[in-house]
């Protein structure tokens, strides 16, 4: 099979193309044929060492997220059967063999059944992204602890960032949910695709006073903060949550440390909830697998321009100029064709 590998850590330069014999599936688990794989910030940060002070394995091929075919199954597998259409998730977590190559081999559970009516390009934008907003938007004392239609209902949430991956999912899972939904944005390009997610009032936080702006469309305080920027966000956010509000922080953007006005939190029995995907937890991870499920059947979680988030394609021979477009802040979801699959 085409994989793309690495045995070093380091920039993109490290990645290449190889043949590889194809891997077996063992007990519990599935082998996928790949269509399309999405690229994440964690894809690049882990190979550049930001995440990682050494490999794992002698080597590793890239990627926790994809959508593609079960081409086969292992004993003890019950839920699928070769052939079905599935997305991917944690591909290369604890494994060698991530989504950057034509197969990938995962247990039963990481591979999930995606309906005909949703394409593989949906598929491969799940995963971290997806489940981190689920995440984040689960962790309100107050709940709820699972998202589908009305699980919102009443509430606002604002999402800072919302052109990005993970806010376009929260934008639209809050939407589906049946929250009122604020975002920050930093252009008027970035503004009309979180429209197109389904935001109902976008803020350009570079202009104005944005608080004041969020304000008039949440008087009493926004319930949840979906964040992505917290050390230059704390100030705005303490501003502007409601008492016993949360916020759900999944990214160190611009750098590891960070000042909050601890009085004003503390004043709002505001809970900070730190998130990240790989140890969030074994029971939180199922309900967000479930729910995301849901909502792509719902037809919630679908991707492109036209939708709030156009695709950036790349060959599988390219992958390393795909790492470098996420990056270097690409706006949009990044992609990598694997192969061509039946629809």
């Amino acid at each position: 099979m085409r994989t793309v590998v690495y045995s070093s850590l380091g920039d993109s330069s490290v990645l290449e193309v190889a043949e590889r014999d194809l891997p077996e599936p063992h007990w519990g688990e599935v082998r996928v044929r790949l269509a399309v794989a999405g690229v994440n910030p964690t894809d690049w940060k882990f190979r550049a060492g930001a995440t990682a002070s050494s490999l794992p394995f002698p080597e590793i091929s890239p990627g926790q997220d994809g959508a593609g075919v079960v081409d086969a199954v292992g004993n003890g597998v019950t839920g699928l059967s070769q052939g079905d259409r599935v997305w991917v998730l944690l591909a290369q977590h604890d494994r060698p063999i991530g989504t950057a190559s034509e197969y990938t081999v995962v247990p039963e559970d990481q591979a999930v059944p995606l309906p005909d009516s949703a394409s593989y390009d949906v598929g491969a934008s799940l995963g971290v992204p997806a489940l981190t907003a689920h995440r984040a938007l689960t962790v309100h004392e107050d709940g709820p602890s699972r998202l589908g239609p009305e699980a919102l209902e009443g509430r606002t949430v604002l999402v800072t960032g919302g052109a990005g991956a993970v806010g376009h999912a929260a934008i639209q899972l809050a939407v589906w949910a049946g929250a009122t939904v604020v975002t920050t944005v930093s252009s008027d390009e970035k503004a009309a695709l979180a429209r197109a997610a389904g935001a109902h009032r976008v803020v350009d936080y570079t202009t104005g006073d944005p608080a004041a702006e969020i304000r008039e469309a949440a008087p009493d305080g926004v319930d949840i903060v979906v964040d992505v920027a917290i050390i230059q966000n704390a100030d705005l956010v303490a501003k502007v949550l409601k008492p016993r509000g949360s916020v759900a922080v999944y990214a160190n953007t611009g750098g590891s440390e960070v000042t909050l006005p601890v009085r004003n939190f503390m004043g709002l029995n505001a809970r900070i909830q730190f998130v990240l995907l790989y140890t969030m937890g074994d029971a939180a991870a199922r309900a967000a697998i479930a729910d995301v499920a849901a909502a792509v059947a719902d037809g919630a979680l679908e991707v492109g321009e036209e939708h709030g988030l156009p695709l950036l394609r790349y060959p599988l021979e390219e992958t390393a100029a795909a790492h470098d477009a996420v990056e270097n802040g690409a706006v949009g979801k990044v992609v990598i064709d694997v192969a061509e699959l039946p629809a």
